[in-house]
């Protein structure tokens, strides 16, 4: 071993990767990677062991499952295509967005030559160009008709709030005004997901699509359940473009909701947006939050709703963070619901 070599603690090297501390112990315990350990137990990373993560964290930048990046790691190419097809799809849908931007400069650029400048809102979605998607409605209640302006939509948007905040009722009316929107409700679980399943043994389509998304959920450790097929049922649905689901970790255990959350951060870009009610950890972990995702805040003193930023010390964190709680905390207060006063 080269004693002149640096070595890292497990926060340096996360931070090195662009990745959370928790990703790089998921690696370990997958085998994936096997960092040294210190005299005193502490994880180090030295070159090899970086080496060896930044591949990882490249794989699974392109798709990859933790199954197939430990065959690849492997030597072994089976299953490489369909990951490989759908980083494809990816980059496809990005070169048809980065298209549409270039037709829109060269379009401003012809106006310019002609005399007509640019509107700040046009020049603004040259950053943002599917920031047209936004709404404005009256808040249900407990707001009693408040306006709510929702911002740009993003492709993975979390609603967090304490019990009794109102999450629910603002989730379902961002259903009833997003248009082609639908509500994915808790009534998904009603006898082990029997809806679920009968709409899949109707539409064969659907059944596969299942199928296949839970063969990858599987390979990155979830459990199969009637809880996980039956969210899967609901996502892969044909039809509404922008789905609403409440608890999305409902019924599914800490692997299964890490692997669900990876699998829906793999999507296209041009895939319809999901908004999720979550107070789970394993759903929003602060410090994997994307540019592509928003936190919407129902905060407890029934003020309105607010975008708050996934870094800490900006306004709102410490109460999101406050709401959040580990998978196996979640479980042991499954049930709880907030204080309400007698009818008087």
């Amino acid at each position: 071993m080269n004693s002149s070599a640096r070595y890292l603690n497990a926060s340096e090297a996360a931070g090195r990767l662009g990745v959370s501390a928790k990703a790089l112990r998921l690696y370990e315990q997958r085998g994936l990677i096997a960092p040294i350990r210190s005299t005193a137990g502490w994880r180090a990373y030295g070159p090899n062991e970086m080496s060896r993560a930044g591949e990882i964290v490249a794989l699974r930048a392109l798709g990859f499952s933790l199954a197939q990046i430990a065959r690849v790691l492997a030597g072994d190419p089976r299953g490489l295509e369909p990951a490989l097809a759908t980083h494809q799809t990816v980059l496809e849908d990005r070169l048809r967005q980065l298209v549409g931007m270039i037709e829109t400069i060269g379009s401003l650029r012809d106006d310019l030559a002609r005399g007509k400048g640019p509107t700040a809102g046009e020049l603004a979605r040259l950053t943002a160009p599917d920031s047209a998607l936004t709404v404005a409605f009256d808040l249900p209640y407990p707001w009693d008709g408040e306006r709510f302006e929702l911002g740009r939509v993003r492709l993975l948007n979390y609603i967090i709030g304490p019990l009794g905040s109102g999450k629910t009722r603002l989730a379902q009316r961002l259903a009833e005004t997003l248009p082609n929107a639908v509500f994915l409700g808790l009534d998904r679980l009603v006898d082990g997901g029997a809806v679920a399943y009968a709409r899949m043994d109707a539409d064969p389509a659907l059944r596969s699509r299942v199928d296949r998304t839970l063969a990858w959920l599987v390979e990155d450790g979830a459990t199969v359940s009637d809880a996980l097929s039956a969210l899967i049922a609901g996502l892969e649905s044909d039809g509404p473009a922008i789905m609403v689901v409440d608890m999305i970790e409902q019924g599914l255990d800490q692997p299964t909701q890490e692997a669900m959350i990876a699998h829906l951060r793999r999507r296209s870009p041009g895939a319809p947006p999901i908004f999720m009610l979550t107070r789970s950890s394993a759903i929003l972990d602060l410090t994997a939050v994307g540019t592509d995702e928003a936190i919407i805040l129902c905060p407890a003193n029934h003020s309105p709703p607010t975008y708050v930023a996934p870094y800490p010390g900006t306004p709102g964190y410490e109460a999101v963070a406050t709401c959040l709680a580990s998978p196996e905390v979640r479980a042991r207060t499954e049930g709880v619901i907030a204080w309400r006063p007698p009818v008087a």
